[in-house]
């Protein structure tokens, strides 16, 4: 029985659109064997994976409010604004699921998802329990990474929220170079020597021992995909990208603290020197409490990369401390008193 101080296991499915990730996440909901599991879904638009889909499958155990559909953009370009707040909901939920399991885009990076497991607000709460590639068989016999390489070229063309171009055979080895299992899906359409072919060739790619299983139509049970127990985002050195080197997917080196803010007069010219610090730094997140003079509740901040939300939440409760707590999260090597100055005023 696990604790309740136990690390939340979570799966990443990474593969190209037409690889057949949706089918593969979908046999996974119907044989977890009544496991508490949620989804969170990375669409770009009426592109990528469909969550109507997987919201209409009706097993008990992954309820519509466990699949939660993020639809702006690329999930490994949106950490911040996206996809630590998502998994946040979900694990703060009074329920919370045993298992979460995370479908990217076809065009997502994984290892930057793996890094963000790294967050503070996450890090002590989750783990990623195993990176699952799928992978187009038939497409790679024929010499391509995906059924339709020149669509998906396109379709990333035309979304400015991509932050990475390089070429899309690198972003296929880096979803290779990651994964923890690999799925050769469609092998019903190859013959024994081509999937022979297949595996030889992915196994040039991976220099490291990863298990490759072929399968049908993505039927593989969620005994075979979940359980893996890899701790990923602790392995980062063992799954080498194309992308290493580029400082926008650099998400796995954060600091925090703890600003003092003094009663504020106006909570709108607050929200306007937080968003005036993140904009001058490398400030990622902003949360916490702050008096407002002559107001008897006191008022909740958030911040998620220039989005300043303020509220005013509850009563101050008699004896309570007023004194105004902001927690500040960016990249290591926060101005610390740049930004204390900009938002204390």
């Amino acid at each position: 029985m696990s604790s309740s101080f136990a690390k939340t296991p979570c799966t990443i499915v990474t593969g190209f659109l037409g690889a057949g990730k949706t089918t593969l996440v979908r046999n996974l909901i119907e044989t977890a064997n009544g496991r508490r599991l949620a989804i969170i879904v990375n669409e770009f638009g009426d592109v990528g994976i469909d969550g109507d889909i997987l919201k209409s499958c009706g097993v008990p155990n992954c309820p519509e409010d466990r699949i939660v559909e993020l639809s702006n953009g690329c999930i490994c370009c949106t950490v911040a604004d996206d996809f630590v707040p998502a998994l946040k909901s979900l694990l703060d939920q009074k329920e919370p699921p045993e298992h979460i399991v995370i479908e990217t885009s076809g065009l997502a990076l994984p290892k930057p998802l793996v890094q963000a497991f790294n967050w503070p607000e996450i890090k002590t709460r989750v783990t990623v329990d195993g990176v699952v590639a799928v992978v187009d068989g038939p497409a790679v016999v024929a010499g391509r990474f995906a059924d339709d390489p020149a669509a998906l070229a396109a379709q990333r063309a035309g979304d400015t929220s991509v932050d990475h171009d390089n070429p899309l055979e690198e972003v296929f080895e880096d979803q290779l170079l990651c994964a923890d299992l690999i799925v050769l899906n469609k092998s019903d359409l190859m013959t024994e020597d081509e999937r022979k072919h297949v595996v030889s060739e992915i196994a040039g790619k991976v220099q490291r021992a990863v298990k490759v299983v072929a399968a049908e139509h993505g039927k593989l049970s969620a005994s075979v995909l979940l359980g893996l127990g890899a701790a990923a985002e602790a392995d980062l050195a063992a799954r080498p990208s194309h992308h290493d080197s580029e400082a926008e997917h650099d998400h796995d080196d954060f600091e925090s603290f703890v600003l003092d803010v003094p009663r504020q007069a106006s909570p709108d010219e607050l929200a306007a020197r937080i968003r005036a610090a993140v904009e001058g730094h490398d400030v990622l997140r902003v949360k916490g409490f702050v008096e407002v003079a002559g107001k008897p509740l006191r008022l909740l901040v958030q911040g998620v990369g220039n989005r300043i939300q303020h509220q005013f939440e509850r009563a101050w409760r008699a004896g309570e401390s007023r004194q105004g707590r902001l927690v500040v999260i960016g990249e290591r090597g926060l101005d610390v008193p740049a930004i204390t100055s900009l938002i204390a005023g």
